[in-house]
Formats: structure tokens, C-alpha cells, sequence
């Protein structure tokens, strides 16, 4: 399974000319997303999952844009958990949501303390895959999830 963040990743810092974006009065952000991410997305052939603070908008609002169907979504738990020191508020709760299975996790804000913190965890393969929040989702990005995937398949 992806689990997949939404700013960051598919909605970058920074903005882009993407062709086929659509433009939206709103939340000119959303002009920023890439509607091939979503055949690239697809074609991981995983489960995609948004595990994103967009929770079910990601289905309403970025899922159309980028071609997808309705994904499931990571309900976050409503008490606030501090994590560990270093730790992405996230990371602990996927893994329970993984619940062992095999999983790619692409955002904008991992680091090797999450990393570290699953490796020693986890009992699935797992892969923490940081996107550069600055140019979102790029072509190396899906070259190594595309790698890791068929290496553990």
C-alpha cells in the first residue's frame, strides 16, 4: 500500500506549470497539482491510501483533479498523542494502520528518526520515501517507490 500526503507531495511549496491544470478561483494552490501524478500514482499497481490532514476533502478536491477514484483515508485520531522527540505525529499511527503489511510512505516531512523508529518497530517492509515539498512528486520519486515495490513483492 502508498500511504500519500497531499501538501508537500502532490500539492508543492513552490509553483509549477503543470499542463491540463485546472485552475480554481478558491484555492489557487490547486493549480499546483500535476494531473499526471494520478496515472503515475495508478500505476504502482498499490493500494493508494490519503494519509493526509485533507482526510476525506482528498476525495473531494484532489482525487477528481488528479484522475484517481476515491481512495480510502487515514481517520486520525482526535486525542492529541505527543510523539517521541523527532518523531512525525503520523508515523506511530500508520504503522498501526499498516497493521504488518507491506507499505510506502510518501511526505514531505519524514525523517531518519522515523525511519530509524520503524526499521526497530515495524514488522513489515516498509518504505519512508521523503518528497521534496519544494517541487512535490517527481519522476525519481516514482522510480524508487516503483523499485522498493517490485523488490518486495
Amino acid at each position: 500500500m502508498v500511504f500519500l500526503d497531499v501538501d508537500g507531495p502532490v500539492i508543492p511549496l513552490r509553483a509549477r506549470v503543470v499542463a491540463g491544470a485546472v485552475p480554481d478561483d478558491g484555492n489557487p494552490l490547486l493549480e499546483r497539482i500535476d494531473p499526471a501524478d494520478g496515472e503515475r500514482l495508478l500505476a504502482l499497481d498499490a493500494d493508494l491510501v490519503w494519509a493526509t490532514t485533507w482526510m476525506g476533502e482528498a476525495n473531494e478536491v484532489v482525487a477528481p483533479r488528479l484522475g484517481l477514484p476515491s481512495l480510502p483515508v487515514v481517520e486520525w485520531p482526535e486525542d492529541d498523542v505527543d510523539p517521541l522527540p523527532g518523531l512525525h505525529w503520523k508515523t506511530a499511527f500508520l504503522t498501526e494502520w499498516a497493521a504488518g503489511r507491506p507499505f510506502v510512505w510518501l511526505d514531505d516531512e519524514l525523517t531518519g528518526t522515523d525511519r530509524d523508529w520503524v526499521g526497530a518497530r515495524y514488522p513489515g517492509p516498509a518504505l519512508l520515501h521523503r518528497v521534496d515539498p519544494l517541487t512535490g512528486l517527481t519522476e525519481g520519486d516514482f522510480a524508487a517507490v516503483r523499485a522498493w515495490l517490485v523488490a518486495h513483492r
